[in-house]
């Protein structure tokens, strides 16, 4: 991914619960050429953008411990920066199950800033509610419950590297039924249909990854119609969302465990958008979370 100078004008909010990476995220941003301002009062926002929108891009940490935090507040200046035309501005909210924010609290020993003296479960519930109305308003949502700090920074970099003419990038994940369906994801594909290589004992141990199993999906009559028309579909869109603007497209295939048919598809596709010279990543979820089936 190129890294040129990044926009004048362009202004991206940094939000979400405590221990979903939201530093981290304005540590990438920084990174990348951003001017990074965290917490200041939202009273004084609108006076630090006062006049002509900011000559360099700007990444702005927004959380509930800031002394003037409420969500109709935070939804005020989301709205106020938004009707002006020489802001452009981001959203970005850090997302994460609030089991996950429990374990983190956990092991941290941290006390929950809006719970310093109850269970940390009790604050994240608090939050969690307090921010549903700005997750709602969020432009780029990254769920960061099965992400390290290293895969963090990669999804960052992703949605916000800077560079006019930078290619549109492209993430390709497969996931189980059985555990949800991944947040943020723009097309999902549920290939529970194909021959599962799960019922063959002799391929069972092995995933979608290998070629004994992709060649086993590939031989159900059903796999290459199904298989052509998303081919065919991703390379229309393609072009579509690069004159929208977009930077980022991410495509979803599901089966029950998540470890054979989703990941041979996510294999295949990616694979294929490659090698025309698409730039893309893959993420296999459960396959990351050590999980068989």
């Amino acid at each position: 991914m190129s890294k040129q100078d990044p926009q004048s004008g362009q202004v991206v909010l940094v939000t979400g619960p405590s221990g979903a990476g939201r530093s981290t995220a304005i540590n990438v941003l920084e990174d990348l050429g951003f001017e990074a301002i965290d917490n200041l009062p939202l009273r004084l926002w609108t006076r630090l953008l006062d006049g002509a929108g900011p000559d360099r891009p700007l990444a702005l940490g927004i959380d509930t411990r800031n002394r003037d935090f409420s969500a109709a507040a935070m939804i005020e200046l989301i709205d106020t920066l938004s009707a002006r035309s020489d802001i452009a501005l981001t959203v970005l909210y850090l997302d994460c199950r609030s089991d996950v924010l429990l374990h983190r609290f956990s092991e941290t020993r941290r006390r929950h800033p809006l719970a310093p003296a109850e269970s940390p479960e009790i604050g994240i519930m608090r939050e969690l509610d307090l921010l549903a109305p700005i997750r709602h308003r969020a432009d780029t949502l990254i769920d960061t419950s099965d992400l390290n700090v290293h895969q963090l920074r990669e999804e960052v970099e992703r949605w916000f590297a800077p560079g006019d003419g930078r290619p549109l990038a492209v993430s390709v994940h497969s996931f189980s039924y059985k555990r949800g369906l991944p947040r943020g994801i723009d097309m999902v594909f549920d290939c529970r249909f194909l021959a599962n290589p799960y019922w063959d004992e002799t391929l069972r141990t092995f995933d979608g990854r290998d070629p004994r199993i992709q060649t086993y999906v590939g031989k159900d009559p059903r796999f290459k119609p199904f298989y052509d028309r998303v081919l065919d579909l991703t390379r229309m869109l393609l072009p579509a969302y690069v004159e929208e603007g977009k930077s980022h497209l991410s495509i979803a295939f599901g089966c029950t465990g998540g470890h054979h048919r989703s990941v041979a598809l996510a294999e295949t596709l990616a694979k294929a958008l490659a090698d025309q010279g698409q730039q893309v990543s893959i993420r296999h979820r459960e396959l990351e979370r050590g999980q068989s089936g």
